[in-house]
């Protein structure tokens, strides 16, 4: 398929594709190949070496200038670690769910931006974060921090690696390059680390100078700003108001009749960041990426799509002031794999465009807020499940467009603490449980309205619906619901 560059090429020529000589169109294609930036060479152990700098650099960060006590490790503390093996550690929600795999996507990207593809790439988030667990702490090494800092890493690893890449354009000079190579910078500091030590940062190049192809990989960018309404337990008139930004971004073709073999040629990320002091800077973030996909439907103008889909959900908040101590909602889906179906309707009535999606997925780490257990920084389980998602996206003409997101979280706690007595645990680092055991059911209901009020303007309106159920093997179940409402102003780039 031709991309939307030959066509404007050829429309500028004053020729129709269909008028042009096949030689005539593969020079042109050829043009447009000549644009875009030639793939890096592989260095495997420049980013062995890159890997091992960064945890260097940071574990004397936290050793000399923070002064961290985990920090200072010794000799001794190394083999401990080894001689005691991994454990389930007590650390905060935002650490282990979010952090680590923020962490992990440095690793990730370390790689990539030393020439490795997605899967060749994905072994360097392992490899750091288990240089870390073992010899970058004093601390136990922690099992779940190896599998959020490396599938999680990988998530936001290749997406932040994607996006980076939109924005440089080598062809660029002065304020106008800086500011694209800052930006790619703050999105994929490894990224941008590498390609000052390589002199690309200021390199001006006339050829191969892109490095995002938008025709083979569309984006639609939305961002959000307003004011939000979280309840307390379900409170009309005891939650809180806090400002809120929303950005929202779709990357590729969710279906269009072919097979896709590539990781993350397509995929959304919706992030939610709090302004409030009384509520997390991070307050949700999702995320799913499409592995692999095949069609199964392609007839009357309706296109089906199979796939293998990664998922990264977070979503995280604090008791609201002057309100009860209850946490309106804790939810992790860190670690997540499963197929998935996405088809795409055509007009019908007022609804211009139709897609619905829906998604199986076996989760390998989740968390979720415990009734129950508080030992050091923990105050949440964490185990495995599953989780259903469904989304039903309609293209309302000129009015808007809305969503209906519903989503279930299963997670069951296998390894609990109810046979220990913790007072005789000399060093509750080495507790090693999961949390409460037992397991928790948690639905999630978003419908969103977005009205259109100018070209690339929109009011968008949305609600969300917590549920959480949760059967304890030691302790009586308990079952806590809450909403939220958003209004807020969206401009579409």
């Amino acid at each position: 398929m031709k991309t939307m560059l030959t066509v404007f090429l050829l429309f500028l020529s004053g020729s129709a594709i269909a008028q042009q000589e096949p030689a005539e169109i593969d020079n042109v294609q050829q043009t447009v190949d000549s644009i875009m930036a030639l793939p890096l060479k592989k260095h495997p152990w420049l980013a062995v070496a890159g890997v091992t700098a960064l945890n260097t650099s940071v574990q004397l960060y936290n050793r000399f200038i923070k002064k961290e006590d985990y920090a200072q490790t010794t000799m001794r503390s190394t083999i401990r670690n080894f001689k005691r093996g991994m454990v389930w550690d007590n650390d905060l929600f935002i650490m282990n769910m979010f952090a680590h795999p923020y962490h992990g996507n440095l690793y990730f990207n370390v790689a990539r931006s030393n020439g490795m593809n997605f899967w060749e790439s994905a072994p360097y988030a392992l490899g750091g974060s288990l240089m870390w667990e073992f010899f970058g702490e004093s601390d136990p090494p922690a099992i779940n921090d190896v599998i959020a800092t490396t599938i999680g890493g990988v998530a936001i690893g290749e997406i932040t690696h994607r996006v980076s890449d939109v924005l440089l354009d080598d062809r660029e000079r002065g304020f106008r390059r800086f500011l694209r190579e800052a930006g790619a910078f703050i999105i994929n500091p490894m990224k941008g680390i590498a390609r000052i030590l390589r002199g690309d940062a200021w390199r001006v190049k006339n050829t191969h100078y892109k490095y995002h192809d938008s025709d083979r990989f569309p984006i639609d960018f939305s961002m959000s700003a307003g004011a939000r309404y979280l309840a307390d337990d379900e409170g009309l008139s005891s939650g809180e108001f806090n400002p809120f930004i929303d950005l929202f971004l779709v990357y590729g073709n969710a279906v269009d009749g072919e097979r896709h073999t590539t990781p993350y040629d397509f995929f959304d990320v919706d992030i939610t960041f709090g302004l409030s002091s009384n509520q997390p800077f991070i307050n949700d973030l999702h995320i799913v990426g499409r592995l692999w996909s095949t069609p199964i439907l392609d007839r009357k103008q309706m296109l089906g799509e199979f796939g293998i889909y990664q998922h990264f959900n977070y979503y995280d908040s604090k008791p609201v002031i002057d309100g009860s101590d209850q946490t309106p909602y804790r939810i992790s889906e860190a670690a997540s794999f499963g197929p998935g179906f996405i088809f795409q309707f055509p007009k019908m009535g007022i609804v211009s465009s139709l897609e619905q999606r829906l998604f199986i997925s076996g989760i390998l780490l989740g968390g979720t807020k415990s009734d129950y257990y508080n030992v050091l920084e923990r105050d949440y389980n964490m185990g495995s499940g599953f989780s259903i998602k469904s989304k039903t996206h309609l293209e309302l003409g000129n009015f808007g467009r809305a969503d209906l997101h519903v989503k279930y979280f299963r997670v069951f706690t296998w390894k609990g603490y109810e046979e220990k007595d913790l007072a005789k645990i000399e060093d509750l680092h080495y507790l090693n449980v999961q949390g409460d055991k037992g397991n928790t059911g948690l639905f999630v209901v978003t419908p969103i309205l977005e009205f259109d009020v100018a070209k690339k303007w929109s009011i968008t309106v949305s609600g969300t619906y917590y549920n959480r159920h949760t059967h304890y093997s030691s302790h009586p179940d308990m079952e806590s619901e809450t909403f939220e409402a958003k209004a807020g102003l969206t401009y579409h780039f």
